[in-house]
């Protein structure tokens, strides 16, 4: 009984262990961004169009939309400049931080929520108006114990306006610092009063963030861009040390297939601890068949059918097990709503039980358990009664 119980547990808590780390990992990742591939700009490593390899590439406003008409399969292709040698302070507080400047699609992108006020939107673009959407940490930095919607925060003496206040945001990985402590303003105020610093040049930015229509067009958004990028800075579409990406698509799916490979692993180790459970079972009636041999030599001597004897033994041994999956059921169902009372590191979201799985191992747990008991009731039921009659227990 033990064994089935435990090997039910097996199963449900590995693959809610499982389900938790690719949830969790999940949530991070798009706590960097949604389905976002970074494009930095790099150095050449091959040589094309008589150009030789080691030369420098920046991207320039004038790719954008050369982009946008040439990547059908991108949803989004936004440039990002940012500057972490800008004074800023309030009439509060001093505080050195990042200062980023993009559209307004940026914090869709990025999962920048917001917790206060709003974020800047294409007429703040259009004008170039001076304002700023802060991280939460820089908030409380810039403007302790205030709210400061409609306040002025001075970036190298610039005053902008806080327009808005981020919510609260856990991130595991970043190409540039946390967001929490950052300052956003839209992409025209930062071109204009804080263009990029050699050897850039004042139309150059830093990276490109570009998002697929969907998962299943990533790949070919991908390919699109390094070509359109290959074609108008005049090298090998081919040479990736160009044109550097983070894929967090691509690492995505692989933290999936490495957690489905590791699920499904451990739920083999619970189906080998069911299978061994069943065996128990099974042991225990041919034990039960041994020791009631005369009880089922005197029902069979005043005429109870094999039939009846066979039914009996089947049912016993299918309610012991089905007793066994049921507690095992229940203790690891309550396990994982036990531990998921406790605070979770940020990239595990706890043990998630999944249905799938309940259902798969009571459907295997009803295989074992009904294999377990037809040796020992086929056994009984072919007991001769003369020969049970004789039989005495221990003997």
């Amino acid at each position: 009984m033990f064994g089935i119980a435990w090997g039910i547990v097996s199963i449900v808590l590995m693959v809610a262990a499982g389900e938790g780390l690719r949830k969790g990992q999940e949530e991070q990742t798009r706590n960097l961004g949604k389905d976002v591939m970074i494009v930095f700009h790099g150095r050449t490593s091959l040589q094309a169009g008589g150009t030789h390899a080691g030369r420098v590439v920046h991207w320039e406003d004038e790719d954008l939309p050369v982009i946008e008409a040439e990547t059908p399969d991108c949803q989004y292709a936004i440039p990002e400049l940012e500057q972490d040698t800008v004074r800023a302070h309030s009439n509060f507080n001093n505080a050195a931080l990042t200062v980023t400047g993009s559209h307004p699609q940026f914090a869709y992108i990025r999962t920048l929520d917001v917790g206060q006020g709003r974020f800047y939107d294409w007429d703040d673009m259009r004008e170039a108006r001076r304002v700023a959407f802060l991280g939460s940490d820089a908030s409380k930095q810039l403007f302790p114990g205030r709210n400061p919607v409609g306040e002025n925060v001075y970036l190298n003496d610039f005053p902008f306006v806080v327009i808005g206040v981020m919510a609260k945001k856990k991130q595991d990985s970043s190409y540039d610092g946390w967001d929490v402590n950052k300052i956003f303003i839209p992409f025209s105020a930062m071109r204009r009063d804080f263009p990029d610093k050699p050897p850039g040049t004042p139309t150059t930015f830093d990276q490109l963030l570009v998002t697929p229509k969907s998962v299943e067009q990533h790949t070919a958004c991908k390919h699109e861009v390094r070509a359109a990028l290959a074609r108008m800075h005049r090298y090998d579409p081919a040479d990736k040390e160009a044109c550097p990406i983070w894929d967090t698509v691509q690492e995505a799916q692989a933290f999936k297939t490495m957690t489905d490979g590791m699920k499904y692993f451990l739920g083999a180790v619970g189906i080998v601890t069911l299978l061994l459970g069943g065996i128990g079972v099974m042991n225990v009636m041919l034990v039960a068949v041994r020791e009631r041999t005369r009880e089922i030599g005197v029902r069979k001597a005043i005429g109870a059918p094999a039939g009846t004897i066979l039914r009996q033994f089947f049912v016993e041994a299918l309610i012991i097990a089905l007793l066994s999956g049921a507690v095992g059921l229940g203790v690891a169902f309550g396990f994982c709503a036990l531990v998921n009372l406790l605070p979770m590191p940020d990239f595990f979201a706890g043990l998630i039980p999944d249905w799938t799985s309940a259902l798969v191992s009571t459907g295997l747990l009803g295989t074992i358990a009904v294999a377990a008991a037809l040796y020992p009731a086929r056994r009984a039921a072919s007991i001769d009664p003369i020969e049970a009659l004789r039989y005495e227990a221990g003997g």
